[in-house]
């Protein structure tokens, strides 16, 4: 891992942070684990963000993940164990998760800070998504300025099936309420070149050719001084909050938490297997009744 120091971000485990050329790359780096996102991740971006943001030799911000793929969800593994309560022995307590409303939706809360920092900064950031970008990782492709996908990309949220809903909500604005509602009410998943199709993503080119097209797409941007792009970004961003971006957000999380209680039998179902044979088995039966899970656009 690298030992990045600096005024936000020091001594990273997660992420990687490069700057050349006036572009900052960050990394999500824990492909093993398909760069899930549990607190550390998500405290370690935010602080990639803000170190991107506020240095004056980064003008763009591209975000990408390590390995096979750009971001595979929530660290599911983690939740579902307990991850928040205090395992030290310390008398020190803290908010779990699945317990009560008001502990739930905090913790979803915090996570939104984190995710809505990409929005907030005032530098643009592209989202370079190949392989699995699935749940968490499709909150933090949406949260971003511009989207590039390699053709072959998956992208959804199929937790919808029996886990909540997005904490996070772009979905209406990137592909309006017909798709937003398609994809969320089956979990399905599109490919990167069908995300293009609908608008999801701003385009999709051929895996091997990825790391260029967005380079490139950077290297123009950062081309312009910071202080346009910004004025560009914000007046854009302003208009998304006219539309309710903002409040959606905060309403998504609340409405995640509420879901969280549900004791239907898909839910109850996933967390009883989720405790007597683990993640891998509970998303098989999660997913089982969806076939390989994708939508297809056809075309006329």
């Amino acid at each position: 891992m690298t030992q990045y120091r600096g005024k936000w971000l020091s001594q990273p485990e997660r992420i990687l942070f490069e700057v050349a050329d006036q572009i900052a790359t960050i990394t999500l780096n824990q492909p093993e684990k398909r760069n899930v996102l549990g607190d550390e991740m998500m405290a370690e971006l935010r602080g990639a963000l803000l170190e991107a943001d506020d240095r004056t030799d980064v003008h763009c911000i591209v975000l990408q993940g390590a390995g096979k793929d750009f971001c595979a969800g929530y660290d599911l593994v983690g939740v579902y164990n307990g991850m928040a309560e205090d395992q030290s022995g310390r008398a020190i307590q803290y908010r779990t998760v699945n317990q009560t409303l008001d502990d739930d939706s905090w913790r979803l809360e915090r996570s939104l800070d984190a995710t809505m920092t990409l929005s907030q900064l005032h530098k643009p950031v592209i989202a370079k998504i190949h392989g699995n970008c699935l749940a968490g990782g499709t909150d933090l492709a949406l949260a971003c300025d511009l989207l590039i996908a390699a053709e072959d990309a998956k992208i959804g949220f199929p937790a919808t099936r029996a886990n909540g809903s997005p904490p996070a909500h772009m979905w209406i604005y990137h592909c309006g309420p017909q798709w937003a509602k398609r994809l969320l009410l089956t979990g399905d998943k599109v490919s990167g070149i069908d995300a293009a199709r609908l608008g999801l993503v701003l385009d999709a080119v051929p895996a091997d050719e990825l790391d260029a097209e967005v380079q490139d797409l950077a290297r123009r941007v950062a081309a312009v001084d910071p202080e346009l792009l910004w004025t560009h970004k914000r007046i854009v961003n302003l208009a998304l909050e006219q539309m309710g971006a903002l409040t959606i957000q905060r309403l998504a999380a609340e409405n995640d938490a509420r879901s969280h209680l549900s004791k239907g039998p898909r839910r109850s179902r996933f967390k009883q297997d989720m405790a007597e044979h683990g993640l891998k088995e509970a998303l098989k039966n999660r997913d089982a009744p969806f076939g390989d899970g994708f939508v297809r656009i056809r075309h006329r």
